[in-house]
C-alpha cells in the first residue's frame, strides 16, 4: 500500500469520494425544507393573478389555494365532465369558460350533480341566465388532470377535468391565453350540489427520498476506499503466491 503506485490509486479514490460527498451534501441540503409553507396557508384567499398566470404551471406550493377572480361566462361553453365524486359518490360537474380579461380564461369546475340528466338541465339553465354575465369566484386552484381519450361511441364525452380537453370543445378562442390549472368553485348555482374540495395535506419539511439519495452517496464515497484497498490485497496476494512458488521449486 505504500508503493508509489498504490498511493496513486488511494488518492484517485480520495477524489472520488470527495465527489460523492459533495453531492451527497447536496442531497442533504435539498432534503430539509428550511422555508416551510406556514400550515393554513392554502385557506388564505388570494387574487388569481396573485397564485398563477396564463400558461404557466401552479407551482407546487399553490396547489390547492383559496383564490377570488372576476370575469365574465363565455356562451355555449358549460360542459360536463364526468366521473366526478363528491363524498364518496359518483356524479359530475358542470363546468364553464370564465373570461378573466379581453384575452385569457380559465375553466370553472361551478358544481355537482348526481346525475346526467340534472347535470345537463343546470348548463342549459346556466346557459340562459349566466352566459355573458360578470361573475366573482371564489374556489380552489388545482393542477390540471391531463387529457384522455374519449369513448368511441361519444368523441366529446371528457372524464378528465382537463383545460386542455375543453378549450378544444371552447368558443371564441382565437388568440385565447388560458390558465393551465382549473378553479373548483366553492359556491354551487341553483340545481347543482357544492364541490366537496377540502384543503390539501401539508407537506412534510423532510423528503425522504433525498435523504436515501444522501445514503447512498456516502455507502459510494465508502465503497471507493474499499476498490482502493481490494486491488491493492490483490496484487500483494499475486506477489506472494509468486514468491511462495518460486520458494517451493
Amino acid at each position: 500500500m505504500l508503493r508509489p503506485r498504490w498511493i496513486g490509486v488511494l488518492l484517485l479514490a480520495l477524489v472520488v469520494a470527495g465527489v460523492f460527498a459533495f453531492l451527497g451534501q447536496w442531497q442533504l441540503e435539498r432534503a430539509i425544507d428550511t422555508e416551510p409553507t406556514p400550515v393554513g396557508i392554502t385557506e388564505e384567499v388570494r387574487p388569481l393573478a396573485d397564485v398563477v398566470e396564463p400558461g404557466q404551471y401552479l407551482p407546487e406550493p399553490y396547489v390547492g389555494q383559496r383564490v377570488e377572480t372576476e370575469g365574465s361566462w363565455v356562451a355555449g361553453d358549460f360542459l360536463i365532465v364526468s366521473s366526478r365524486f363528491n363524498d364518496g359518490a359518483e356524479g359530475y360537474w358542470v363546468t364553464g369558460q370564465l373570461r378573466v380579461d379581453d384575452a385569457a380564461s380559465i375553466a370553472v369546475a361551478v358544481g355537482w350533480a348526481a346525475d346526467r340528466e340534472s347535470a345537463d338541465a343546470a348548463a342549459s339553465a346556466l346557459e340562459n341566465d349566466a352566459a355573458g354575465t360578470e361573475a366573482t369566484i371564489t374556489g380552489r386552484v388545482i393542477s390540471d388532470e391531463g387529457p384522455s381519450l374519449p369513448p368511441a361511441e361519444d368523441p366529446f364525452a371528457m372524464n378528465k377535468m382537463s383545460p386542455a380537453m375543453l378549450l378544444g370543445q371552447w368558443h371564441d378562442v382565437e388568440e385565447l391565453s388560458v390558465y393551465r390549472p382549473y378553479l373548483a368553485s366553492v359556491d354551487a348555482p341553483a340545481g347543482l350540489v357544492d364541490i366537496v374540495s377540502p384543503a390539501p395535506d401539508e407537506l412534510g419539511t423532510v423528503n425522504w427520498l433525498n435523504i436515501f439519495y444522501a445514503i447512498e452517496w456516502a455507502v459510494f464515497a465508502g465503497f471507493a476506499f474499499y476498490i482502493w484497498y481490494r486491488l491493492a490485497k490483490d496484487r500483494w496476494e499475486l506477489e506472494v503466491e509468486a514468491f511462495e512458488d518460486s520458494a517451493s521449486a
